[in-house]
């Protein structure tokens, strides 16, 4: 799940480079605890969610959990201290080429920084720098879809038939109205709504403590969109959705499903009474029907009414909506099996270059590109003239 190797590595490859990755992660304090799968009960839920309308894709979760992370990235900085040089603050500006060869990076100081190799991994907060710089250096790129939507936010008990037999399921949906592709995304069972800032934007997230449990679970609703000509900058769009909510609410808007369906807005006074707890402090209470375009309206709220016949209660007044989400994925770069561009030694991986979607495929993503330079430095020692 969550990206595009699979059409540049063969799938039994790119199935054991994802067990490499894993067991490294396991390596650096990952859980050992894996949800879903295929299981009796995931394959009850499948039939389920086919009566409603809705794909669920059946996959293997390892989750880490919040507070966890931060050991695992403490484990692996430990790891490299003294095998390699790590700057932080330090802003690139510009990818150097030539003759179609990189030959290093220019800081925004203004600073070369030589190299044989460059590995540029932006992710999603880097997509549109990786978009311009693709551009100058004439790298091949087609857009990616856009998605955008809302996070979701009901009593953990309503969902619970659902996260405790896949955790975070992958639900596909197909709206009624406009045939638009509508997908749950990153559902945290009893876990905490949080704002996520993107430069100068507002969004709004979510995430789960392996340990620590509220009454709510969260999870996003989003509707992807691929524009056609001429329009080829849906990263621009997504961020204009973005500043339009914060316009509105001076950061993240939550509103009552109910209050949206009866075309009013949601107040404190509205929001104090619901029977849905708020977990995250300060979103403003407003109307996303403002924010949003009604396709997208439209297409949450069919989503709803599916997921609500696979888990009643889903499609109640109470459930709080906030917004708005978004991913920011990069343009696609075309790049061969080793993430290689078409300038020769400039590698491009994770989310940044487009090719994937999530922790796992940006991981082997990066471990393809590592493994190929590892192999031409290794030649070019092997070729070195022997030492008098």
């Amino acid at each position: 799940m969550g990206g595009f190797l699979n059409d540049l590595v063969p799938k039994p490859e790119l199935e054991a480079l994802i067990e490499a990755a894993d067991r490294r992660y396991l390596e650096y304090g990952a859980p050992d605890k894996i949800h879903g799968g295929s299981t009796p009960a995931t394959r009850r839920l499948k039939a389920r969610a086919k009566k409603a309308e809705m794909e669920l894709i059946e996959m293997a979760v390892r989750h880490l959990g919040t507070e966890n992370c931060f050991k695992i990235l403490r484990s692996i900085r430990n790891d490299l201290e003294g095998r390699i040089a790590i700057r932080t603050d330090t802003l690139v500006s510009r990818i150097q080429v030539e003759d179609g060869v990189v030959r290093g990076v220019e800081t925004e100081s203004g600073e070369f920084l030589p190299a044989r190799f460059v590995i540029s991994a932006p992710g999603r907060i880097g997509s549109d720098w990786m978009r311009e710089e693709s551009r100058r250096l004439g790298l091949t790129a087609i857009p990616s879809p856009v998605d955008i939507g809302l996070r979701v936010e009901l009593p953990a008990a309503v969902l619970d038939a659902v996260t405790s037999a896949t955790y975070e399921s992958k639900l596909i949906y197909y709206s009624r109205t406009f045939d638009d592709k509508v997908r749950t995304f990153c559902m945290n069972p009893y876990g905490e709504v949080v704002t996520e800032f993107s430069g100068d934007i507002v969004t709004v997230n979510g995430h789960s403590y392996a340990d620590k449990k509220t009454e709510n679970t969260n999870f996003a609703l989003l509707v992807s969109t691929t524009f056609t000509e001429p329009f080829d900058n849906p990263i621009a769009y997504g961020r204009y959705i973005s500043h339009l909510a914060n316009l509105l609410g001076k950061g993240v808007i939550v509103q009552r499903l109910g209050d949206l369906l009866s075309g009013r807005r949601s107040t404190p006074a509205r929001i104090a009474h619901s029977s849905v707890h708020p977990t995250l402090e300060g979103a403003t209470p407003g109307d996303l029907s403002f924010v949003l375009p009604y396709r997208y309206i439209k297409d949450i709220i069919e989503m709803l009414e599916a997921l609500d016949q696979i888990a009643p209660g889903v499609n109640s007044r109470h459930t709080l909506l906030y917004g708005v989400e978004v991913k920011f994925y990069s343009h696609r770069i075309k790049v061969n099996r080793y993430m290689e561009s078409k300038v020769k030694n400039l590698f491009v991986v994770g989310d940044g270059a487009g090719v994937t979607r999530g922790l796992i495929q940006a991981s082997v993503s990066g471990m393809l590109a590592g493994g190929a330079i590892g192999k031409r430095l290794k030649r070019k020692k092997s070729q070195a003239p022997l030492s008098r």
